[in-house]
C-alpha cells in the first residue's frame, strides 16, 4: 500500500525564481499520484503526465513537482494525492514574495504650497508582504515634527503612506523621499 515518505513542505520563494515542491511516495505500485491546485481544484499532473497547459509545470522522475513560479498568482495550496481508497493526500503551501513597487499615479509628485498652510504627501506601494512606507528628506536633514512646551521635536524619518505637514514653513521645503520596503529588501 502506498505511503507518503515525508510531508510536503510549505515553501516561500521570490517572484521569478524556480521552486520545487516534493511529493515523496513509497510503494506506489500500480497506484497513481497526482498534483492539484487546491484553490481552483485544477488537476496539474497525473502520474508521469502533465495535464495542465501551464508550461511552467514539470515533473521530475521521483514525482517531485518542479515549477518556475514567476507569477504572483501561483501563491496558494498544492495537493499531492494518491488514488487509494480512501484517497490519501498532503498539501503544501507556496508563498510568493513580491518586491515593493511605488504606484506613481497614486502618489504625490511636485507640490507647491503657501507658507502656513497644510500639505499631505501620499505614497502608495504594492508588494507582498505589504510594503512599509518610510519618508525622509533627500538632503538628510532632520524632519521637524513640531513644537511642544517650548521644545522643538525632530526626527530622521517618519513612517506611513501619508506625510502630513501642518503650518508649512521654509524649513519643510526641499525633496522628500518615499521609501517602500518589505522582507525582500532584507534578503
Amino acid at each position: 500500500m502506498p505511503e507518503f515518505g515525508d510531508s510536503i513542505p510549505n515553501i516561500t520563494v521570490s517572484i521569478g525564481k524556480d521552486s520545487r515542491m516534493p511529493c515523496i511516495v513509497n510503494n506506489l505500485g500500480s497506484y497513481r499520484a497526482a498534483w492539484l491546485r487546491v484553490e481552483e481544484k485544477d488537476i496539474l499532473t497525473i502520474h508521469h503526465h502533465v495535464i495542465t497547459r501551464n508550461f511552467r509545470i514539470n515533473l521530475l522522475d521521483n514525482h517531485n513537482d518542479n515549477r518556475n513560479f514567476i507569477l504572483e498568482s501561483d501563491r496558494g495550496g498544492y495537493m499531492c494525492q494518491i488514488n487509494t481508497v480512501p484517497m490519501k493526500s498532503q498539501i503544501g503551501y507556496l508563498d510568493v514574495l513580491v518586491p515593493p513597487d511605488i504606484v506613481v499615479n497614486e502618489s504625490s509628485s511636485d507640490v507647491v504650497v503657501n507658507e502656513g498652510s497644510n500639505v499631505n504627501l501620499k505614497c502608495r506601494a504594492r508588494g507582498y508582504p505589504t510594503p512599509e512606507i518610510t519618508w525622509r528628506r533627500e538632503d538628510g536633514e532632520r524632519i521637524p515634527l513640531g513644537d511642544w512646551q517650548g521644545r522643538r521635536y525632530m526626527t530622521n524619518k517618519t513612517e506611513g503612506e501619508n506625510l502630513n505637514i501642518t503650518r508649512v514653513t521654509r524649513v519643510h521645503s526641499g525633496a522628500w523621499l518615499c521609501i517602500a520596503s518589505n522582507v525582500l529588501n532584507e534578503l
